[in-house]
């Protein structure tokens, strides 16, 4: 029922604000989130280590220090193999659910396809998460109380931002699997960004966290494998200064793959990002005025 739903997610995300908002910046992390159910568990033929290599574990400490910086942060509570807030609303495989799916509800995408719609069938490593078809009421319950809420609220953030600063620039944060990040030379990606080839935001500021990663020491590579998902897709609109960038940092780098314990680096990746944004936003501030930035 609906309160088993919202009261084992209360809140369902947290939004953690500077005290005052000085940059046109907002921060998103849609998949760390790592409150597992019980009922959630009892579901799935898997174990609770196993769900959660979808998560995108820690990642929403890895940019904590943006908050300091002036720009609000935002991080899910649920986990990823629960509810995919990167997709569709209605990215639903009709095979998962007993009962109808209403008719809007896209049941072809190649994400559904692939077992990884806005509710998952499977986990990052191609395991069936259900021991049982779930009730279709069950997933359009966690749509409406989880997914809705939140996309209304990453809404407003950049809605308010690009209010007050007359621009925006999302910054969609993830992690990736070491496995999914060799390069056809051999070499590993530390960190992939995504513009949807593009499309999702200015060249300019895909340019500057290049530079200002790589000035870390990262190996960056854009958009292979990860161009972005649907929040940068649907929320980057550079013609309007409203600009959005998927970041994907490769999990080996700051964590133990299996155990998902954290390492001895943690710390310093969590410096490296804050005084690369840093940097961003300083040299995006030098730029002459807004609408140079949208046109480039």
């Amino acid at each position: 029922m609906l309160p088993t739903i919202t009261d084992a997610f209360e809140p369902p995300f947290i939004v953690v604000e500077p005290a005052g908002q000085t940059v046109p910046f907002v921060f998103n992390v849609p998949h760390a989130g790592a409150i597992y159910p019980a009922a959630f568990l009892a579901s799935s033929r898997l174990d609770a280590l196993a769900l959660r290599r979808s998560e995108d574990a820690y990642v929403d400490e890895l940019f904590t220090t943006v908050v300091d910086l002036g720009a609000p942060l935002m991080t899910a509570r649920f986990p990823r193999a629960y509810l995919d807030l990167n997709r569709e609303p209605y990215e639903l495989d009709s095979r998962m659910f007993d009962g109808r799916l209403p008719p809007f509800a896209n049941t072809r995408s190649m994400r559904v396809a692939g077992g990884l719609g806005t509710v998952p069938r499977i986990v990052a490593d191609g395991q069936e998460i259900y021991a049982h078809r779930l009730p279709v009421d069950e997933a359009l319950q966690r749509i409406e109380w989880l997914y809705k809420p939140y996309h209304r609220m990453l809404r407003q953030l950049i809605r308010r931002t690009a209010q007050t600063f007359s621009q925006s620039f999302l910054i969609d944060c993830h992690s990736m699997p070491s496995t999914s990040v060799s390069r056809d030379e051999g070499a590993k990606a530390d960190i992939v960004l995504g513009d949807r080839y593009g499309t999702s935001c200015a060249p300019l500021l895909i340019d500057l966290v290049e530079t200002a990663l790589r000035d870390r020491g990262y190996t960056v590579i854009r958009n292979k494998p990860y161009a972005g998902g649907f929040i940068t897709e649907h929320y980057g609109e550079p013609a309007l200064d409203r600009h959005a960038l998927q970041v994907e940092i490769n999990r080996s780098i700051y964590m133990d793959e299996r155990t998902l314990q954290k390492k001895s680096g943690f710390g310093m990746l969590a410096k490296d990002l804050a005084f690369a944004f840093a940097q961003v936003i300083d040299d995006l501030a030098g730029a002459q005025r807004p609408s140079r930035i949208a046109a480039e």
